[in-house]
């Protein structure tokens, strides 16, 4: 069986202001087309396909549009991330044709959906978890844990001895850890108990695919681009959870899961597991964990990162090919850094015409800007880095602050020196004139 692997979509977003909808689109068409050159039996899209809860309504065509087109050609899962919101993505799921699969009720987490193979047999099977916030969901699972699996649960911070000669009130509801570790892992004990029936009903091994929009330990974020999903001060999910079916007692018996379809970080990597001792016989094969990435990047901190999606052949062995397919770049983007001379010099002719972040060395002289933008053309962010020392950041403007003295932060930032008396008149002159202005408006 084929799958293709890919996530963090984030239809909607911008990149300093430039809309993307046309880079998107061209990921669509590559998407389409790589699904019939490769005789793909299923993409697996693991969350944010939106980059916000209510999409524009040119990202909702789209994505109309691309599924579509993919599931005339394929089966499809898509399981809603932390930008996404599930009950709006998971809409009319039940309506929805045979091949397209949203996977978006924590209920459903151990529900697989059945790729067949060309025989109309079972030739995969995928389950897809979506984004569980620990406030949302640790309250949920605790009920369908015991009536799945035969856990059973009491919650010692709810519990309450009653006074003396008092009847005892109704038993609080069960609730597990608040964190990502204590309700990734519940989902999967769901999956293994599944998955062991599923086994043990078996002849053949079937392979298992897992999809999670999560932060697991190891991965590595870019800067400034996933959204923070911390709570409690901890926001990663241990990677063995994955092996152990989040500590089930059936992991073993099941089989193993084969490969995980990660969404969250848009960097493209693997997540080894920690080392383990010689395992015996009858232990289950070790799976392997992926992000898939972003297919577009959507700060200049990812851009030197290679965008792909991913392709894997899975059979009763488990993953037996991994691929990456880089996406098209429908937009070059480039980070150049040096002084004002260099950069305006022959040496960073190669970022003509891209997307330019310029960190400029040393002094920031008047009109800068302006000549780095006839320089470059499409100058997005500038920053100015004195020798030895990180960029400057943007400061922060609030309601309260003084246009006056913001301004004159500004021209002490950008020149290096004080405003001139001159200076300090055009200004004050430029703030009253708009002043004036909007109280005749």
């Amino acid at each position: 069986m084929r799958i293709l692997h890919t996530s963090d979509w984030h239809l909607g977003r911008t990149f300093h202001g430039r809309v993307l909808d046309d880079a998107h689109a061209t990921f669509a068409d590559h998407l389409v087309e790589l699904v019939e050159a490769e005789s793909v039996d299923a993409v697996v899209i693991a969350g944010d396909v939106y980059d916000r809860a209510i999409p524009p309504t040119d990202s909702v065509r789209l994505l109309n549009d691309t599924l579509n087109r993919l599931t005339d050609r394929t089966q499809v899962v898509l399981a809603p991330g932390n930008h996404d919101s599930a009950q709006r993505l998971g809409f009319g799921s039940a309506l929805f044709r045979p091949s397209l699969a949203v996977r978006a009720q924590v209920a459903e987490v151990d529900q697989p959906v059945i790729v067949p193979d060309p025989d109309g047999g079972d030739g995969l099977l995928v389950y897809a978890l979506p984004y569980l916030d620990p406030d949302a969901t640790r309250g949920v699972l605790p009920a369908l844990l015991s009536e799945r699996t035969g856990e059973v649960w009491a919650d010692p911070e709810d519990s309450e001895e009653p006074a003396a000669g008092e009847p005892a009130g109704p038993p609080q509801p069960a609730r597990l850890a608040r964190s990502h570790e204590a309700v990734v892992s519940g989902a999967l004990r769901l999956v293994g108990q599944d998955l062991a029936r599923r086994r043990a009903a078996s002849r053949t091994r079937v392979p298992v695919v897992v999809m999670a929009h999560a932060f697991v330990v190891g991965g590595q974020a870019c800067e400034d681009s996933e959204r923070d999903i911390r709570v409690g001060g901890v926001d990663s999910v241990p990677s063995e959870v994955f092996e152990t079916l989040g500590g089930s007692a059936v992991a073993d018996s099941s089989g193993g899961l084969d490969y995980v379809a990660l969404g969250h970080l848009h960097r493209p990597q693997e997540i080894h597991l920690p080392q383990r001792p010689s395992a015996g016989s009858g232990a289950s094969a070790r799976p392997r964990l992926v992000y898939s990435g972003s297919p577009l990047p959507f700060s200049f901190s990812e851009a030197p990162w290679p965008k792909s999606s991913v392709l894997v052949d899975l059979t009763a062995e488990g993953v037996t090919r991994l691929e990456r397919i880089p996406t098209p770049v429908a937009h070059r983007i480039e980070t150049v850094t040096g002084t004002m001379e260099e950069l305006e010099g022959p040496a960073f002719d190669y970022a003509v015409g891209a997307w330019v972040r310029a960190i400029v060395r040393g002094p920031l002289p008047l009109g800068a800007p302006a000549r780095l933008r006839q320089r470059f053309g499409e100058v997005l962010a500038i920053a100015r880095q004195d020798d030895g020392q990180a960029p400057r950041q943007a400061a922060s403007v609030t309601r309260a602050a003084d246009p006056l003295e913001v301004a004159h932060e500004f021209l002490h930032a950008a020149a290096q020196s004080e405003p001139t008396a001159a200076e300090q008149l055009v200004l004050t002159q430029a703030y009253e004139a708009v002043l004036a202005a909007r109280r005749s408006a």
